[in-house]
């Protein structure tokens, strides 16, 4: 759709910060995650994240959409990768036209007593217990 715009900030791989996940969970990722110190994210992601969230700030205040989605920014909060401030900004400068949806993990007490709106979803059974490898156009 002509009305439709997908962006995709990041790399193709999984981060995480040290201590946060099992040794199981690391294994299971092998190559596909990339570990941190807390507080310490790798800076070339750091600029990939800012350079996303200023495109994010751009499409929430351009007048061209109804609705815009920061997919994961949540976790993107919780690892460091994003400032609560940077993303108050754009919650706070957002037009009243505009939806802006927030997903992922973790979100902080601080967001969810500004939100309008909260669901949380809980993983009963995921076809990556069974070894199912992320499928193009789904989750990558």
């Amino acid at each position: 759709s002509p009305k439709f715009t997908l962006e995709t900030v990041g790399k193709p791989y999984f981060v995480t910060t040290e201590g946060s996940m099992s040794s199981e969970g690391l294994a299971k990722w092998g190559d596909e995650v990339v570990v941190f110190p807390a507080g310490n994210p790798p800076a070339d992601y750091l600029e990939l994240i800012a350079e996303g969230m200023a495109r994010a700030r751009q499409a929430v205040n351009s007048g061209d959409y109804d609705l815009v989605v920061l997919d994961e920014v949540n976790v993107a909060l919780l690892f460091g990768l994003v400032k609560w401030e940077d993303l108050l900004e754009i919650i706070d400068g957002k037009p009243d036209s505009v939806e802006l949806v927030l997903t992922g993990r973790g979100a902080p007490p601080e967001l969810i007593e500004r939100a309008d709106l909260v669901t949380e979803m809980k993983e009963i059974k995921h076809y990556y217990t069974k070894g199912v490898e992320v499928r193009r156009g789904i989750e990558g």
